[in-house]
C-alpha cells in the first residue's frame, strides 16, 4: 500500500440538537422514506436537508 492510500477517518462533526415540529403525516410519509432507504429518520431529514441546500447554492444557468 502506498503511502497516502489508507483511509482517513474524518474527525466526527459537532452536531447541534434541534427541534422540529411536524404534522404526523408528514412524520409518518418521512419514516416510511428512510425506511425504504436504510437510513434513520434523523439522517434521512438531515440528508434531505443537506441536499436542498448543496442544490440551492448551485449556480443557475
Amino acid at each position: 500500500m502506498a503511502k497516502g492510500d489508507e483511509q482517513r477517518e474524518e474527525p466526527p462533526q459537532e452536531r447541534k440538537p434541534f427541534l422540529l415540529r411536524l404534522s404526523p403525516d408528514l412524520m409518518d410519509e418521512l419514516r416510511r422514506w428512510s425506511n425504504q432507504d436504510l437510513r434513520s429518520l434523523n439522517a434521512h431529514i438531515e440528508f434531505l436537508l443537506r441536499d436542498a441546500v448543496s442544490k440551492r447554492r448551485r449556480p443557475k444557468p
